[in-house]
């Protein structure tokens, strides 16, 4: 790397790598990412796209996600893990530019791999080098703003859609429209990127983990909250567009869901704080439960609406909260442990999107798939109400 990469790390101002590491987000996870949601339904009408394809092609999204996880969860040396982060900078840009280039299944499987590992280099590396960069700085971490990057990208990704249909562009002007955007997003993250981190020192800190237990609940109730977050994340706006009453509007629900993530990160931390993290989490389950529920058991554009609105503010709630949580009950190694997590999370998003497009086309609703959803989503909640009882009996006098 150049030896301007290794600067002090007063030579960027907190402020100006806290906005990098937003446009990061927004570049590898709103636009390499969640343009594909708002992309579908006019990939479906005029690129021969089916819904067995569309949810395919999401999971080979997810394997690329879990293979960043994977390798950022075996790379340690500080200097390694920035070049990595650099490098899915570069791929968010690229995964998006393959996408219209043609209408081949290799091509944008390839695509959304790709997209899948600029993901990963965002939420595991980039928060990291945010977060290490705030602390050496002296300030307080603070990685609610970071995340509103998820929340801004899923925004741009609705708005951006919607701009290009009023133009009536075709399914691959949209891209390149995106493309465009990704590159303005590339150049500020590149920008204020945050500087090479020094060598890090042996830990002083006490080496420690949840038991087994606690771990292997927290890990499967983690996949159900990856199961949850993956089918609204795909199959949002193919959903509202697929009732014939409500075609045009998909895009619409999609912006929701990215304006109610935005702030969420606060407000969850503000009721963990006050009610715990645990109960902050079964309340988290339980309102995305409503929130896949409500499409299932209404075809009108309030339940739509409303399942978004509901859906936005619980999955960067229980994302944050559950990686916070486990990092905080494993100071010899969180980063291993959040790992651990992200890969658990990860075989869900792989799984879920393919299943439902499969179900999908066989009935030519959603509709199953969203029940099969919520009952996972149930299964999730009642497995962070066992990791209670697993503390209760812990914390009993002997």
């Amino acid at each position: 790397m150049p030896s301007h990469d290794a600067m002090p790390s007063n030579a960027r101002q907190p402020w100006q790598v806290s906005i990098g590491g937003i446009t990061a987000l927004m570049l590898t996870v709103g636009i390499a990412r969640f343009a594909y949601t708002p992309l579908l339904p006019l990939m479906q009408a005029q690129a021969g796209v089916g819904d067995a394809l569309g949810g395919g092609l999401a999971a080979i999204n997810y394997a690329g996600y879990m293979s960043g996880a994977l390798i950022a969860s075996l790379v340690e040396a500080p200097h390694w893990r920035y070049r990595l982060y650099l490098a899915g900078l570069l791929l968010g840009l690229m995964s998006t530019a393959l996408m219209p280039l043609g209408t081949s299944v290799g091509l944008w499987a390839l695509s959304r791999y790709l997209g899948g590992l600029a993901g990963a280099a965002a939420m595991l590396l980039g928060s990291g080098l945010v977060l290490g960069f705030l602390m050496r700085s002296g300030r307080r971490p603070e990685l609610g703003v970071h995340f509103m990057g998820l929340g801004l990208g899923i925004v741009l990704s609705a708005l951006g859609a919607m701009a290009m249909d009023a133009l009536r562009w075709d399914w691959a002007a949209h891209w390149w429209g995106f493309v465009g955007i990704g590159l303005a997003l590339l150049a500020v993250a590149w920008h204020w990127r945050p500087p090479l981190p020094p060598p890090t020192a042996p830990s002083a800190m006490p080496q420690g983990a949840p038991g087994k237990t606690w771990m292997r609940l927290m890990l499967a109730a983690y996949f159900c909250a990856g199961w949850g977050f993956v089918i609204h994340a795909t199959f949002t706006v193919a959903i509202v567009e697929r009732q014939p009453l409500l075609q045009g509007q998909g895009p619409w629900a999609w912006l929701l869901v990215g304006v109610a993530a935005t702030p969420a990160v606060f407000v969850w931390d503000r009721i963990a704080r006050r009610f715990g993290d645990l109960q902050a989490l079964i309340t988290a389950f339980a309102l995305q439960t409503v929130s896949v529920v409500l499409p299932a058991l209404s075809n009108n554009l309030a339940a739509a609406l409303t399942g978004a609105l509901l859906y936005g503010a619980t999955f960067i709630g229980l994302v944050s909260l559950t990686l916070a949580l486990v990092g905080r009950r494993s100071p010899g190694n969180p980063g291993k442990a959040m790992a651990r997590l992200t890969l658990s999370y990860g075989a869900a998003q792989v799984t879920a999107p393919a299943l439902a497009g499969a179900m999908a086309q066989a009935s030519g609703s959603y509709r199953g798939a969203l029940w099969v959803t919520a009952l996972v989503l149930v299964i999730g909640l009642m497995l962070v109400v066992a990791l209670q009882q697993v503390e209760k009996r812990r914390e009993r006098p002997r």
